[in-house]
This record gives C-alpha cells, structure tokens and sequence, in this order.
C-alpha cells in the first residue's frame, strides 16, 4: 500500500527564506552590508555575561525568563508581565500565527513587509493578503480597506525594511482604531531604537487592547548572532503566546546577553549616533553619483538605479571589489540594492566603489 505523505496545505507555497549573503568566492576580506548588522558589534559587557553563562551550559535555563523580561521593562518602562521573549522577534511573529490565525483566516502584510509575515501566515494555514504602499511607505487607508471579517493579523514593520521608511504616530493609531474587532495590529519595532525618542508603538500598546508591539536584540545590540527578541502586548495575548512558547525556548547565554545589551545605554546611544550620522553621509555621497534613496529611519540605504539590469550590474561590480550588498527583487524592488552603514571606512568604500561603476558606465 502506497502512502502519500504530505504537509499541511500551504507549506510548499512558501519559498525559503533568503538571508544575506556573506561570502563571494574567490574573494577574501570582503565588507559584509547585506543583513543590518551593527559594525561596531554587541558591547563588552553581553560579551562578558555570554562567556560567564558558559559555565553552565549543564545547567537548564529560566523558563520564565524573569530577569530579563524586569531588565527590558526597566529600561523601557514597561510592565514585565506583559512581556514574552523568543528566538528573534521572528518567533514572537510565528507565536502570533499560530496563536491567532488559521486556515480560512487571513494575514495582511504590506507591499514590501518582512518576508517572514507571508511565511508565517502561511505555515499557520491561513490565507497572506499582500497590499499595496505608496512610493515605499505603508499606506494605512489602503490595509483598512483590504481588512475583512476574516482579518485576524496586520503586520507592519515602523521603520519598514528593506525599505526603511516610517509612518506616523497618528497614522499607526488611527489605523488601531478602525481595524475589525477581532484584527490584532502587529508593529514590529527591530529598527525601533535607530530612531531618537521613539518608543516602538509602546504607548499605543499601553492605550488599546488589539495592539502588539516587537522587537529585536539582533540591529542596534549587535546580538544577531544569538537571536533574542521580545514582544509586548495586552496580557490576555502574551499569556495566550506563552501557551504556545517552548518551555526553554532561550539558552542562558541568549538570556545573559541580552540582559547586559539591554541595560547597556551608552553603547545604544553611541551606535544611533553613528549610525544616524554615518546613514546621512552615505545617502548623500550615493545622491552626488546620481542613486537616490528615500530618507532612511533605520541603519541602512535602499539605494534605487534606474532598472534591474543597472541594479544588478552595480551588485555585481560591488561583489568584484569585495563589497556585499542585499538585492531586493524578492520584495518587489527589482530596482533596488539594500546597503547597510557600516563603520565609517566602509560607507567610504561603497561610495568610492559605485563611484567607480558609474564612471563606467558613463565612460569616464
């Protein structure tokens, strides 16, 4: 008897997840700017908590998570109770998936958001609804009129990769108050502490019962590579993700890390600092050689030439000289290269290396 063995209806739609690339063969040394890392690294101090919590890797983690979860609303002067932490914000989106949507639902997601709403959505069974910005920027009349009574999910990215513009307060809230009564309002805050004073959408979670925020410990801590995330949210909802959460979801060095990089405010503020004036004279630089960009609120540029074939040529000439870049084709920006801020010898590099390529092109 033959048995045919297949997955839940939906998974093999889902294209696998492209992270930046890190390598180029046969070129040593190269200048990593395709996946928004900080350059400056994660501080002295998540580096001593993460060698000290290696001595108890016998040891099971904390399942609650307390003390990180205290040091979080500490800091940002939350409720710790209304806090759960995840492998990346990325689980905290999967949590909210298959807490809150299913098969018939559906999950709307902007023009340009995260590839990982469209992911999720999908692994859940429910149906990902693709709506349209405007010139990069998440239009919020255009989600409302795309909501249904089968909406359970919005997600949104404030400040937006990849293409790092950002909308309102009064925009995000008015958009709170007129989705469907059983429609949960995702904002995910990763690039959130690149921007001076703002505080994610917390406020926002504070005032309404159908508002999440996330965030992420990978951008401004410069912990990607340990994965650490959080969300914030009314307490019936955290309470409902916590049911779905793993037990030991986070390693005590994850959690050690993390809790270091949080309390750690004179990194974060040195590194917003650079990077808000380094993203500025590299926007700048790029615009004198004739590649605009939109204003950036995160710590990268979405650099835009006149097609795909320019786009690509200008990738492939970066990758010749050791630089690596993101290409954006997958979220419907064929046009357009994603650069990170590196350290300041780096945007130098970029900006002298595309130099360089339109001067050939023009023959120069």
């Amino acid at each position: 008897m033959t048995r045919l063995i297949e997955p839940q209806p939906g998974i093999l739609d889902i294209s696998l997840y492209q992270g930046g690339a890190s390598h180029v063969q046969g070129v040593d040394n190269v200048i990593k700017l395709s996946s928004n890392e900080n350059p400056f690294g994660a501080p002295e101090s998540a580096k001593t908590a993460f060698a000290k919590a290696a001595h108890n890797l016998h040891r099971y983690p904390n399942t609650d998570h307390a003390s990180l979860r205290k040091a979080i609303a500490e800091v940002h002067g939350l409720d710790a109770e209304r806090i759960i932490c995840g492998v990346g914000s990325d689980e905290i989106i999967t949590f909210l998936c298959q807490a809150y949507a299913g098969v018939g639902d559906e999950v709307i997601y902007t023009e340009h958001g995260f590839s990982m709403y469209k992911i999720s959505a999908s692994a859940a069974g429910a149906q990902p609804v693709c709506v349209p910005e405007h010139e990069r920027v998440v239009d919020v009349d255009a989600i409302l009129a795309a909501c249904t009574e089968r909406t359970k999910l919005v997600f949104i990215a404030n400040p937006a990769n990849p293409t790092g513009t950002m909308i309102g307060q009064r925009d995000i809230a008015h958009l709170a108050a007129n989705m469907p009564t059983q429609t949960i309002l995702v904002l995910d805050g990763a690039y959130a502490e690149f921007v001076e004073g703002f505080d994610g959408g917390a406020a926002l979670v504070e005032a309404r019962d159908n508002v999440v925020m996330t965030r992420t410990f990978s951008k401004i801590y410069g912990l990607g590579g340990v994965r650490v995330g959080w969300g914030y949210g009314p307490k019936d909802i955290i309470d409902v993700l916590n049911r779905v959460r793993g037990p030991f979801n986070l390693s005590e060095p994850q959690l050690a890390a993390a809790e270091a990089a949080v309390k750690d405010r004179d990194w974060v503020e040195k590194c917003r600092e650079d990077n808000t004036r380094l993203r500025a004279w590299l926007a700048e630089a790029l615009m004198e050689l004739g590649v605009p960009s939109d204003t950036s609120c995160a710590n990268f540029i979405l650099a835009r030439f006149q097609d795909q074939a320019e786009a690509e040529a200008c990738d492939e000439f970066l990758k010749q000289n050791g630089i690596i870049v993101r290409r954006v084709a997958g979220y419907g920006l064929p046009n357009c290269l994603r650069i990170t801020v590196g350290d300041e010898a780096s945007c130098r590099r970029v900006a002298h290396v595309i130099g360089q390529f339109r001067g050939e092109q023009a023959g120069v």
